[in-house]
């Protein structure tokens, strides 16, 4: 991949003719955790900056989510069973990359990664924390499933195939799945493309 025409790519086709410094950060954190990962296909890559792109609202930088769950149940002292938790005195709404959510994500995702997650949850606000919870959490990774819905990159991005919108299915449904397909394309050709 040539850096330059990358940027020169992305900067038209996604940026407004302009990367801010702290996109730019963003995006090399992530490509320097995706190298580190042992992931090689640039499929992986372009559909994790796509969602990156999406979630943070073209920040490129880990985010608490809007509202802070208030209208949702992760956004309470409530575990996905409804049942109310009393310590860590902490809420779980959406941070990070990909707005990890819920109070058992948090724990899962600490222990795999070998992080405090359940008792820091503003370690997601960090971009090498948020990169590596995005990665393991969109592949099979260390746990050998998608953490996040039990969909991975490896259902929808084959040697045979390359199904940007059901990828969406990692992250949340099918919502805005032709969106996110199309950022997707735009970085994957990028990436591959000089």
């Amino acid at each position: 991949m040539n850096k330059a025409n990358f940027y020169k790519y992305i900067r038209i086709s996604l940026f407004d003719n302009s990367i801010s410094t702290k996109q730019f950060e963003g995006i090399e954190t992530i490509m320097t955790a995706f190298n580190a990962s042992g992931f090689t296909d640039a499929r992986y890559l372009a559909y994790m900056y796509a969602t990156v792109y999406h979630e943070t609202a073209k920040t490129m930088q880990p985010i608490e989510e809007y509202g802070k769950g208030k209208k949702y149940d992760y956004g309470k002292k409530l575990k996905m069973s409804r049942k109310p938790y009393t310590t860590p005195d902490l809420l779980y709404y959406g941070r990070g990359y990909v707005q990890l959510t819920w109070y058992e994500n948090y724990a899962n995702m600490g222990k795999i990664l070998n992080l405090p997650l359940l008792e820091h949850p503003e370690l997601c606000l960090t971009a090498v924390v948020s990169a590596k919870i995005m990665i393991e959490g969109m592949t099979k990774g260390k746990s050998s499933f998608g953490d996040f819905t039990g969909k991975c990159l490896e259902n929808y991005i084959t040697k045979d195939k390359t199904d940007f919108i059901n990828c969406r299915r990692i992250i949340n449904g099918l919502d805005k799945a032709e969106l996110i397909a199309s950022y997707a394309n735009d970085f994957h050709n990028a990436l591959t493309l000089f």
